[in-house]
């Protein structure tokens, strides 16, 4: 971008304004403008699709770490990833930020009757229902027909994600295990399976084949979690958070990572049931 000067007014940023969000949108339209910045100017719908996943996962973190300043941040990161699809959809003759707030808008009021219209919803079960009706009988009347209830799935989003909303979509039919008890013997079958694969005498022991037994099992415990109404993101990464906290731990009572590295097999184990041990014995925070 240009550098600010009294001679050319236009290159100096927007002054502050009383209305922030106009002043961003203000901003996005500047930096994709005949003279904005080379690098948003060259930016596409695919080359920015992987930033918004980034920084959607950097509010999750921001959230679970209650960093409330860094969530102020990781949040305006992640509206600046609206306003920048906004801003070339407009370009392009899409769509304009303004129609995406107004089809917000139209969509809150929509699928709150219960608020808008009326309609009565004592409880979050009751909200939920009501919400689903309305959002099928949106689809009915869309521009875009399905063949499948499973077609508005994206299949780009994380694999933990669409397997959740996957078997969640096929409980909607009935299709789906009638209680948990039913889904631990689906687990030991699968487990059985990929062991099966694993064995010496298996006739294909092919990579293939383990991969896909692995995600059947995979696919499997994150219906568990459905069931269990755990979200099995949030409680993978509790786990991740876990271990890296033990492994840290290993390694500051090892010496470090060069006399961890050095460590035998036992007294990793060792390592590892005193660090576990220490963080049992730690007070919750």
């Amino acid at each position: 971008m240009a550098t600010p000067t009294p001679e050319n007014p236009q290159s100096q940023a927007p002054s502050t304004s009383a209305d922030p969000l106009a002043e961003a949108i203000a901003i996005m339209a500047r930096l994709r403008g005949p003279d904005g910045c080379p690098w948003d100017r060259e930016q596409t719908f695919d080359s920015i699709k992987r930033h918004t996943l980034e920084e959607t996962y950097e509010v999750f973190d921001a959230i679970e770490r209650r960093a409330w300043p860094d969530l102020k941040d990781e949040l305006g990161d992640l509206l600046l990833q609206v306003l920048f699809y906004a801003q070339m959809a407009s370009e392009a003759g899409y769509f304009t930020i303004q129609d995406v707030a107004s089809n917000l808008n139209a969509k809150l009021i929509r699928r709150h009757p219960h608020i808008f219209a009326g309609a009565q919803a004592t409880s979050s079960d009751a909200v939920l229902r009501n919400w689903e009706q309305i959002k099928q009988s949106e689809k009915k009347t869309s521009a875009t027909p399905q063949s499948s209830m499973l077609d508005d799935i994206p299949r780009a989003m994380p694999a933990m994600l669409e397997a959740g909303k996957l078997g969640s979509r096929a409980a909607k039919v009935g299709f789906d295990w009638p209680d948990v008890d039913g889904l631990f013997d689906k687990l030991q079958e699968e487990m059985g399976e990929l062991k099966a694969e694993l064995a010496p005498s298996s006739s294909s022991q092919s990579t293939p084949a383990i991969e896909a037994e692995l995600g059947d099992l995979l696919f499997t415990t994150v219906n568990l979690a459905r069931h269990l109404k755990v979200d099995p993101e949030s409680a993978l990464r509790a786990t991740n958070a876990k271990f890296r906290r033990r492994f840290i731990a290993m390694e500051s009572a090892a010496g470090g990572r060069d006399a961890l590295a050095a460590s035998t097999p036992s007294e990793l184990d060792k390592l590892w049931n005193q660090a576990k041990n220490a963080a049992s014995e730690s007070p919750r925070p």
